[in-house]
């Protein structure tokens, strides 16, 4: 199979987009099994003694008793609680290995952009770890359908739980949210992909693993997020954010909408009433009316749904509301997804107070 390059200006440059039938591919991930390079993919190992610790007092999610062989979600957020950057994270073998979308950044102690690794050195101090760019160690690929694991058996790699990485051959495997994740050694990329397709994983691109990311409502950093976005927003508190433990930069939001607020936004997956060449942008804006509402994310072509698209929208916007998302030429109507909305949970200060007012 031909691989085709995805096209100028996609955050995806790099790996293939498709390989001739993206639909077909969809086909194969949802009914059996296929194999997406997301070999384009930073990442970044922490070592150290206090690799635990000063993560923990760095980044969003729980670090301190994060046991080896988990894995799990963080997030770097600026001094307003809005997210900078969004990781993948495995705890292996005394080394803690981040993973992100190429050019993750985040805001240094004088408000510019930093690259994440400048970022994270920045803030070592007198910590007992060590960081370095591992991309060119590791390479991520990923597999999603349900024959995974008993691709995994052939291939003679471990099956790891939710949340748990497992190593074995020099591959981490890594179960998340939308897939298990291998990070190779990037030498040895290609045999990979080869031992993994020559045990039945179809070749599938970062269009089809774009519209199961979609499907799914999970976010893409500076894709689905702005740069007014805070977790709550997206789904990215409990999951990526701890609301509980100690502080780090960005939590005084965290708490504040945890508890006694909601967040002004929320991310829905919308149907979109378009021909595959007519269809908003990322960027585009999602319209109730006269009155803008919400910002178009990602618009893929699903295989099965059709166009789709994730959107921040006002959470004020009842989820009946009939709605046109893009602008110039490539306005459609767009519905909201009923079955993909986040769980309305009140704060625990707003429901003590309304509790108090009884």
């Amino acid at each position: 199979m031909t691989p085709i390059p995805a096209p100028e200006g996609s955050p995806d440059i790099g790996v293939p987009w498709h390989y001739g039938d993206p639909f077909a591919e969809q086909r194969a991930a949802a009914r059996r099994v296929a194999v997406v390079d997301r070999s384009n993919r930073e990442v970044i190992a922490v070592t150290g003694p206090e690799r635990l610790s000063w993560l923990h007092l760095v980044i969003s999610q729980h670090m301190t008793e994060l046991a080896d062989g988990t894995a799990t979600e963080a997030l770097v957020l600026d001094s307003q609680g809005r997210v900078d950057t969004h990781m993948e994270v495995a705890h292996h073998d005394e080394t803690v290995w981040l993973d992100t979308d190429p050019g993750a950044h985040a805001t240094g102690a004088r408000g510019g952009q930093q690259p994440l690794l400048e970022y994270l050195r920045s803030m070592v101090f007198w910590s007992k770890v060590e960081l370095r760019d591992a991309t060119s160690e590791r390479a991520v690929l990923t597999l999603l359908g349900p024959e995974t694991d008993d691709l995994l058996t052939k291939v003679t790699l471990p099956v790891p739980g939710p949340h748990e990485v497992a190593g074995a051959e020099g591959v981490l495997v890594r179960r998340g949210a939308l897939g298990v994740d291998l990070l190779v050694p990037r030498d040895d990329h290609q045999l990979w992909w080869d031992r993994l397709t020559a045990n039945g994983a179809r070749p599938m691109g970062s269009w089809g693993y774009e519209a199961f990311r979609v499907e799914a409502g999970r976010p893409r950093m500076d894709i689905d997020t702005d740069e007014r976005t805070i977790p709550h927003e997206v789904g990215w508190v409990h999951v990526a954010a701890h609301v509980a433990k100690g502080c780090y930069r960005g939590q005084e939001t965290v708490a504040k909408v945890h508890n006694v607020g909601r967040p002004p936004r929320r991310m829905l997956l919308l149907h979109l009433d378009g021909s595959p060449e007519v269809l908003p942008e990322t960027g585009d804006p999602v319209v109730n009316g006269e009155r803008t509402v919400g910002r178009v994310g990602s618009v893929v072509r699903h295989h099965e749904l059709g166009p789709i698209a994730l959107a921040l929208v006002k959470y004020s916007v009842p989820l009946d509301t009939e709605l046109l998302a893009g602008q110039d030429d490539r306005v459609v109507q767009a519905a909201i997804d009923p079955d993909l909305v986040p769980e309305a949970t009140p704060g625990l200060g707003r429901e003590a107070a309304r509790r108090l007012r009884g």
